[in-house]
C-alpha cells in the first residue's frame, strides 16, 4: 500500500478508488493546501510565531521538491524532472496562486494608503530606497566576485538581493498590527520605488548578458512609462475614478461594489503588466485609487477575506516550489551572503531615511523593516539570468534557499527593532 501511494500521488489515487467519475487536479491541489496551511498556522499560532512561517513551513511539507518525499521515495523516481512527487500535483497551479495572492494582498494595502499619505513620503521613500538597494548591489557584486562567482553570477545575484519582498515584509506588518504606522508607510514607499527600478534592473541586466551592451533606451522607457502611470493615476485617475466607486456603492449591493473593486484591481494589475511594469505595482495604485473614496472602507471589508485566502495559499506555494533538498549544498554560502545582505541594507536605508529628515526611531524601524527578506523579485530576476544562459545553475535553488532563510528572520529583525526602541526610549 505504501509504494502505490507514494508512487501514484494523491490524484492518482482519486481517481482510482473512483474511475468513472471526473476529478479536477485544482480542487485537490487547493484542498490540500487550504487543509494542511490551516492545520500548521493553527499550531504556529498556539506557538505564538508569526504566521507567515507557518505559511512556508506547510509549503515545504507538501511541495513536490520536499524533503520528506526526498526520502520516502524509491531512488530514482521522479517526476517531470525535478524530483520527488510530492501532494500536490501541478507546479503551474503553485505559481497561478502565487500571482494572485500578491496582486490581492498588494491591492488591500493600497486601500490603506490615500494620495496625501504617499504624497508626504515621497521625496525619502525615492533617496531611501535607491541609497539602501544600490549600496547591497554593490556589497554583494563585490564580495561575490572577491570569493570566485563570475562577474554575471556576481551581478545577477547583487541585483537580486538588493531588492526586498514586498509581499513578505506587507504580510509581517499585516500581522503584526504595525501597518498603519508611519514608519510603515515609508516602508510601503521605499518598496514601491524598489518595484520600479527591479523592473528597469531586469531589462539592463538581460541586454547586458545577451548584448554585452547596457540599452540606455530600455532604462529610460521604463522609467518614463513607470512615471507616467503614477503621475496619472495620483492626478487624473484620483479625481475620476474614485467618483465612479462612489456611484457604484449608492446602489447599496455589496456584490456589485465587489466585484467592481476586483475588476479595478486586477484591470489595473493587466494594464500595469501590459506596459512592463509589475503587477504589484498596478495592484498597488488600484488601491490607492479606491481608498480616495468614500465607500474605502466598505470595499476593504469586502476584499479583504478573498485577500487572506490568496495571500495563505500565495506562501503555501513559495515554500512548495523551493528545493530546500539543496540546502546541504548552499548552506553555508547562503547564510553568508544572508548576513551581508541584511547588514548592508540595513546600513543603506538607515542612512538614507536619516539623510532625508527622518528621526532615528523610524530610521531604525524602517532599515530592519527593509532589511530582511528576498523573494519574488529576487527569484524572477535569478530565473531570467538562468533561461538565457547567462547565470550558472546551481544560482536558482541558491536564491531559493536564502529567500526561505530571509522569509524566516524577518519577523525576528522586527521584533528586535521594536526592542531596541523602547530600551532606547526607557533610557
Amino acid at each position: 500500500m505504501d509504494t502505490f501511494f507514494l508512487e501514484s500521488g494523491i490524484q492518482s489515487i482519486i481517481e482510482k478508488i473512483t474511475p468513472g467519475i471526473p476529478h479536477s487536479s485544482f480542487i485537490t491541489d487547493l484542498a490540500i493546501i487550504m487543509i494542511l496551511a490551516s492545520v500548521v498556522t493553527l499550531a504556529f499560532f498556539k506557538m505564538r510565531q508569526p504566521l507567515i512561517i507557518g505559511y512556508l513551513f506547510a509549503g515545504m511539507l507538501i511541495g513536490p521538491l520536499s524533503p520528506l518525499w526526498t526520502s520516502l521515495l524509491p531512488e530514482g523516481q521522479n517526476i517531470l524532472g525535478l524530483g520527488q512527487i510530492g501532494l500536490l500535483s501541478d507546479l503551474g497551479l503553485l505559481n497561478i496562486f502565487a500571482d494572485l495572492g500578491v496582486v490581492l494582498l498588494l491591492f488591500v494595502i493600497g486601500i490603506e494608503f490615500p494620495y496625501s499619505k504617499i504624497r508626504s513620503i515621497g521625496k525619502v521613500a525615492v533617496g531611501a530606497g535607491t541609497i539602501g538597494l544600490f549600496s547591497t548591489l554593490g556589497a554583494v557584486f563585490y564580495v561575490s566576485n572577491l570569493i570566485g562567482l563570475n562577474f554575471m553570477d556576481s551581478l545577477f545575484l547583487g541585483a537580486a538581493l538588493s531588492i526586498t519582498s514586498t509581499a513578505v515584509i506587507v504580510k509581517i506588518l499585516e500581522d503584526s498590527g504595525k501597518i498603519k504606522k508611519e514608519s510603515s508607510i515609508l516602508v510601503l514607499g521605499v518598496l514601491i520605488v524598489e518595484d520600479i527600478i527591479a523592473v528597469i534592473l531586469i531589462a539592463t541586466l538581460e541586454s547586458v548578458a545577451l548584448a554585452q551592451t547596457v540599452s540606455y533606451e530600455s532604462i529610460l522607457t521604463v522609467i518614463v512609462v513607470a512615471a507616467t502611470l503614477i503621475g496619472g493615476t495620483l492626478t487624473i485617475g484620483t479625481k475620476l475614478i474614485p467618483r465612479l466607486i462612489d456611484r457604484v456603492a449608492a446602489t447599496e449591493h455589496k456584490e456589485i461594489l465587489l466585484l467592481s473593486v476586483l475588476g479595478l484591481c486586477f484591470g489595473y494589475a493587466l494594464f500595469a503588466n501590459i506596459v512592463g511594469l509589475s503587477v504589484a505595482i498596478g495592484a498597488f495604485l488600484a488601491g490607492v485609487l479606491v481608498a480616495e473614496s468614500k465607500s474605502a472602507e466598505v470595499s476593504k471589508i469586502l476584499s479583504s477575506p478573498i485577500k487572506d485566502m490568496f495571500v495563505a495559499i500565495f506562501f503555501v506555494s513559495i515554500g512548495a516550489l523551493m528545493n530546500i533538498t539543496e540546502l546541504e549544498n548552499y548552506i553555508y554560502l547562503a547564510f553568508a551572503i544572508i548576513a551581508l545582505s541584511v547588514l548592508v541594507k540595513f546600513g543603506g536605508v538607515f542612512l538614507g531615511t536619516f539623510l532625508f529628515g527622518q528621526g532615528k526611531v523610524q530610521s531604525i524601524r524602517s532599515a530592519f523593516a527593509l532589511a530582511g527578506p528576498r523573494g519574488e523579485f529576487s527569484i524572477v530576476m535569478v530565473k531570467t539570468g538562468v533561461d538565457i544562459g547567462a547565470v550558472s545553475s546551481f544560482m536558482f535553488p541558491l536564491i531559493g534557499i536564502i529567500s526561505i532563510i530571509s522569509a524566516f528572520i524577518s519577523p525576528f529583525l522586527i521584533q528586535i527593532s521594536d526592542r531596541i526602541i523602547v530600551n532606547a526610549k526607557e533610557e
